[in-house]
C-alpha cells in the first residue's frame, strides 16, 4: 500500500465531502423536511427540544431503497 492507494482514496473522501455538503445546503430549501406531523417538539419556558422522528424515518426509508436498489446490479 504506497502513496497512491492513499492520495486516491483521500481524493475518494473529499469528494464524497463535497457531495455530502451540497445534499446538505439542498434540503434546507425543501419547506416540509423537519416539520412532519410525528416530529417532536417540546418548549418550556427558556428550554427547548426538537426530535425529527417522522423526518428520520422517511430520511432512512429513502436511503434504504436507494443502496437496494443500487446495490442490485
Amino acid at each position: 500500500m504506497g502513496f497512491e492507494s492513499l492520495a486516491k482514496l483521500l481524493i475518494v473522501f473529499g469528494i464524497v465531502l463535497v457531495l455530502v455538503g451540497g445534499l446538505l445546503l439542498f434540503i434546507g430549501k425543501i419547506p416540509f423536511l423537519g416539520r412532519l406531523p410525528g416530529d417532536i417538539y417540546i418548549q418550556k419556558g427558556n428550554f427547548s427540544f426538537y426530535f425529527p422522528l417522522t423526518t428520520s424515518l422517511l430520511i432512512s426509508l429513502l436511503l434504504t431503497l436507494l443502496f437496494t436498489l443500487l446495490g442490485r446490479r
